[in-house]
């Protein structure tokens, strides 16, 4: 806790040196992404909280971090003893990051801000907000650069390419379909900032960031010209000529913003919700600015049938791990020698046996009992609970495959469990199949299909505070856009092709967690004279707990795909299965 005040200390100094009344944190990186490289996790250092999502403002006598629903608990605990002060996002009457500056700061101030790593809309969206008390938003090199003296470096890492039989589209097919979106537009080039983006584009994967198969680079897209500005000790001189010789111009990383300003006379097109400030900075006036959602986003979002067939034959293997997890966990709970922190790595050694095994998709989120209800809980060796044989244990966890990502949630039973845990659970079921099923017709947005996982629980006075679905990449980020199934109103419809995962959930503060999550993919069902109508292919395969139902609570359609689920499950994972674990995939698997 003294290291994070005397790191406030010396930003504030800072701060007065350069005439800031407050500096404003934005919590990521110069490409918007999620999980952080070392370099860039600006929002840990200056506060301690560890969580994926945040931001952190500090004034001259104040400080404060705000964070959504996932981490309200974890941020609590961290912050304690820090001076900095938690406040929620996302909640009804909470303060927002602009209205506490609004009612801290009188007009006239000035408020810094680090223009890499802030999105061109945040960046507009504050400054205007702002300037309705007369106060000043000031884009400046980052002040933690100064305070931070042993930041890390950009990473050095290695970039490989994608082999086609997993991406199932080369780079110049890809290409073209940006340019025929260009043309469409209007537009001479597509700016590329978000890491997954880039990788997609190029077929190229790395390892910048732990869990997310990216590497650091921008990139820059036109109709005759494609280039990718990353440090060039990061491509194999192989892989470098190979590009060169497909028409990629290779710049280094340091040029990309100098490289932008000296165009003169083009269109722009970028995604003000993803792309940097610095970047529009460096843009000049003789130039225009066309701005949408990331082209290269809604074409990664729709997966080719490779990737398709890749997703499916992934689900597969990583079901097998998730069923000798299981096996592993029913067999070594009773010896009372295991605790959350075990799982979370004899799960991770299960799927390294799989093949075309890369890495985990996220740090593995394993709660036992009162943790469950810390949604993205990360724990450690020396913090981690013991597992008893009683109560339930929450896993969310995923793997990284050449040939897919999976995301997966399950809630177990390890011993007793009381009659309200089985209504909690069942009611979280009941949301999960319903969003299975659900039948809709094209141009549906995600905020349209979100109540039917909320609906149980929303009609006996429960809810969740995060989102229900998200994108998933593939062999990319497990978070991506530009779709989302939740309560916010998103304007990408949910479309073909498109994998998302149906994750409702309940928490109970202090006492449990449940969460049922599966990844789906988006599916054509019929053509009425209404229209085209969609519905969901379930790819995830991992048996549901169905000790911890109340069965009285499901209807016979919620029992009816269940069973069909598990027959599923059991027919594609059997094979695979050592056949010492064939009975207790059929005694998971069984019919209710």
């Amino acid at each position: 806790m003294s290291a994070i005040q005397d790191r406030l200390t010396a930003l504030r100094r800072e701060m007065k040196q350069q005439n800031f009344d407050a500096w404003y944190i934005s919590g990521t990186d110069p490409h918007s992404s999620e999980y952080l490289p070392a370099r860039w996790q600006t929002r840990a250092f200056i506060s301690g909280f560890t969580g994926s999502y945040g931001l952190v403002v500090v004034t001259n006598a104040d400080a404060a971090l705000w964070t959504d629903s996932r981490y309200f608990i974890q941020a609590e605990q961290q912050l304690k003893g820090t001076g900095i002060t938690m406040n929620k996002l996302r909640v009804y009457g909470s303060v927002s990051p602009e209205g506490w500056l609004l009612e801290k700061l009188p007009a006239g101030s000035n408020v810094g801000i680090d223009a890499d790593s802030v999105s061109v809309s945040v960046f507009e969206n504050l400054q205007k907000k702002l300037a309705d008390k007369d106060i000043n938003l000031v884009a400046a090199p980052d002040l933690l650069d100064i305070i931070w003296r042993d930041r890390p470096a950009q990473s050095p890492n290695k970039v490989f390419e994608l082999d086609i039989k997993f991406a199932g589209l080369s780079r110049k097919e890809k290409q073209e379909q940006v340019v025929a979106a260009l043309k469409e537009i209007g537009a001479d080039y597509h700016v590329v900032s978000m890491l997954d983006e880039l990788a997609w584009l190029l077929n190229l994967r790395g390892s910048d960031i732990e869990y997310n198969p990216v590497f650091t680079g921008f990139g820059l897209i036109g109709k005759d010209e494609n280039y990718l500005f990353t440090d060039s000790q990061k491509l194999p001189s192989g892989l470098m000529q190979k590009l060169q010789t497909q028409g990629v111009v290779v710049k280094p990383y340091s040029e990309f913003y100098s490289f932008l300003s000296e165009v003169r006379n083009k269109i722009f097109y970028f995604d003000k919700s993803t792309t940097n400030f610095s970047t529009h900075k460096a843009i000049k006036p003789n130039n225009e600015i066309v701005n949408g959602t990331s082209i290269i986003a809604k074409l990664k979002a729709i997966k080719n049938s490779v990737e398709i067939d890749g997703f499916r034959n992934a689900m597969v293997r990583d079901g097998v791990a998730m069923v000798e997890l299981h096996a592993w966990l029913k067999e070594n709970v009773a010896k009372n020698k295991i605790s959350e922190f075990d799982v979370g790595q004899k799960l991770k050694s299960f799927r390294a046996m799989q093949s075309h095994f890369v890495g985990e998709s996220f740090p593995p989120i394993v709660g036992y009992k009162e943790h469950g209800a810390i949604v993205h809980l990360s724990v450690g060796k020396d913090d981690a609970l013991p597992i008893e044989p009683e109560g339930i244990l929450l896993f969310d966890s995923g793997g990284q495959y050449f040939d897919g990502t999976t995301d997966i949630t399950r809630t177990v039973a390890l011993g007793n469990v009381t009659d309200l845990q089985k209504r909690d659970y069942t009611l979280v079921l009941k949301g999960m199949i319903a969003l299975a099923k659900a039948k809709f017709p094209v141009g549906t947005k995600g905020c349209h299909l979100d109540i039917l996982a909320r609906k149980p629980l929303w009609e006996v006075g429960l809810n969740y505070g995060h989102g229900t679905g998200h994108g998933v990449g593939h062999f990319l980020n497990v978070h991506e856009g530009p779709m989302s199934i939740r309560q916010d109103y998103n304007e990408t419809a949910i479309a073909p092709g498109m994998v998302t995962s149906n994750e409702p959930a309940f928490y109970r503060e202090g006492e449990y967690g449940i969460r049922t999550e599966n990844l789906m993919l988006c599916v054509e069902l019929e053509e009425s004279e209404f229209g085209k109508f969609l519905g969901f292919e379930t790819l995830t395969l991992c048996p549901i707990d169905t000790t911890l139902i109340q069965l009285n609570l499901l209807d016979e359609n919620e029992k009816k795909w269940l069973n069909s689920y598990h027959k599923k499950v059991s027919e594609k994972l059997k094979p695979l299965l050592p056949k010492k674990l064939h009975g207790y995939l059929a005694e998971l698997t069984k019919e209710i």
